[in-house]
């Protein structure tokens, strides 16, 4: 398939509420599954970071993310569940606006339930780096970014300027 633009702050369809996935729709995601895996190879080429993508990123208005750490890993239409009390503040990034950190808060551990290529349903215990991950990717498909769970006015940073952070 394709490496696709990804869409970036400010982008109108980035605040959109992604649309559940039907059944019937499962041999049609193929094509985007292959985009958003090129997309965040790309990605990870170019800036050395990115682990997940959400399909509104490429602006398939989807509840679709992708994931590749280990493995690939393909979440539809995810829902979190159980989080934590327990709470984590962290520097956080995004391809939708690479050269920007924003300090967040996230739980340190939920539940993710979702389903797989062959519309099996799966629940995974999400703990540290892969609850905040999927909490960010979830965000998405419901039109929150980053930006709008920052803690404070000054939760802002350009990537550039990790070294004081």
């Amino acid at each position: 398939m394709a490496v696709r633009d990804v869409l970036l702050l400010g982008n109108p369809k980035l605040y959109q509420v992604c649309d559940p996935i039907k059944r019937d729709e499962l041999e049609l995601l193929k094509p985007a599954i292959t985009d958003l895996q090129d997309t965040l190879l790309d990605f990870r080429k170019r800036y050395n970071t990115g682990r997940a993508i959400a399909a509104p990123q490429i602006g398939i208005m989807k509840r679709l993310i992708y994931m590749e750490i280990d493995k690939s890993q393909v979440f539809i239409n995810p829902i979190i569940t159980n989080r934590s009390k327990k709470m984590i503040d962290l520097w956080d990034d995004c391809m939708s606006f690479p050269e920007l950190l924003v300090y967040v808060r996230r739980h340190t551990q939920c539940d993710i339930k979702f389903l797989d290529l062959e519309w099996k349903g799966h629940t995974m215990t999400l703990k540290d780096d892969l609850s905040e991950l999927l909490q960010h990717e979830c965000d998405h498909l419901d039109g929150i970014l980053a930006v709008a769970r920052a803690i404070d006015s000054k939760s802002f940073a350009l990537r550039s300027q990790r070294k004081f952070l």
